[in-house]
């Protein structure tokens, strides 16, 4: 009985381990997505290169999907499911984001965007009769109060209409993704790799179509530097990431998993500031704390 119990123990310890790896690429591949994608931006508009770069990476995602023998087929009566979950977890999340990181530096967007648990526990309220507590009290005012710290330092024009606009982006993106996790709270009925590849897919395309219609991308002014960004998404963020966040929510709790995931604007941040040269000094890790730790509170609830 004693062997067979540290049998288990030793199995338990290493899906941990294999868990906590797997949850480190993940936050480490999405966290260096921010800065790299501000490099990219440079050369090519941000709807059609994060369209072009999600088309793509849907692609492998259904590739993979397909030699692991999960059917890609979607029922005609999860359509409409499936289009709301693509513009609320991929277009505007994925989307939003990207225009704004024209507009502000990554440290404010990544931190805003990472605010959603605190909009979903707002949002929870009215949409399903969940009534805040003091804990849920004190997220908002603690993820509020660090978004405002971090924001009351933007440089010598604080409230310009493209900082404003890269802010409202950015809090339109947490908001709406965090409506999709109270009204997407049936999940689809499609294998994951699946479910992921056309969420990603169809939400892309809507992304490269508008960018090649109305941002007139110029295709050949691509840098060498942008072409490295441009292929780091669609193999790193959008493909292994997710490869890896589905086998970390196999191997540790949901809370836990979640948690971890407050790494993320974090290597976000520090990677902006070593590969950017954005600021990174006392407010900016005050205001890290704060939201992080408010966001921490209301991941308890959501």
């Amino acid at each position: 009985m004693t062997s067979e119990t540290d049998a288990t123990d030793m199995d338990a310890a290493r899906a941990r381990l294999t868990g906590l790896t797997c949850l480190g690429i993940t936050a480490v591949g999405w966290g260096l997505n921010w800065p790299l994608m501000k490099i990219l931006l440079r050369d090519w508009p941000p709807l059609f290169s994060r369209g072009l770069a999600g088309v793509a990476a849907a692609c492998i995602l259904a590739a993979i999907a397909a030699s692991r023998g999960q059917s890609l087929a979607a029922p005609r009566a999860i359509i409409p499911q499936l289009l709301f979950a693509s513009f609320t977890n991929v277009f505007a999340w994925m989307g939003l984001t990207t225009v704004a990181m024209k507009f502000i530096p990554v440290s404010e967007g990544a931190l805003i965007v990472y605010t959603m648990p605190i909009w979903t526990l707002l949002l929870a309220w009215p949409l399903r009769n969940m009534r805040p507590a003091l804990r849920d009290v004190a997220a908002v005012v603690l993820g509020l109060a660090g978004v405002a710290l971090l924001l009351g330092g933007g440089g010598g024009a604080p409230f310009s209409g493209d900082r404003l606009l890269g802010i409202g982006l950015s809090l339109a993106a947490a908001i709406l993704f965090a409506l999709g996790n109270i009204l997407n709270r049936k999940p689809l009925p499609l294998p994951p790799l699946a479910a992921v590849a056309w969420q990603v897919g169809l939400g892309c395309l809507v992304m490269l179509v508008l960018g090649m219609v109305f941002e007139g991308p110029r295709y050949l002014e691509l840098s060498a530097a942008g072409l490295a960004c441009l292929v780091y998404m669609m193999l790193i963020p959008m493909a292994v990431c997710y490869l890896s966040w589905f086998e970390t929510l196999r191997r540790l709790p949901p809370a836990g998993a979640s948690a971890g995931m407050l790494l993320v604007p974090v290597i976000a941040t520090v990677a902006a500031a070593v590969a950017l040269g954005e600021p990174l000094g006392v407010r900016e890790m005050a205001a890290i704390g704060l939201t992080l730790g408010g966001v921490a509170l209301a991941l308890g609830r959501v």
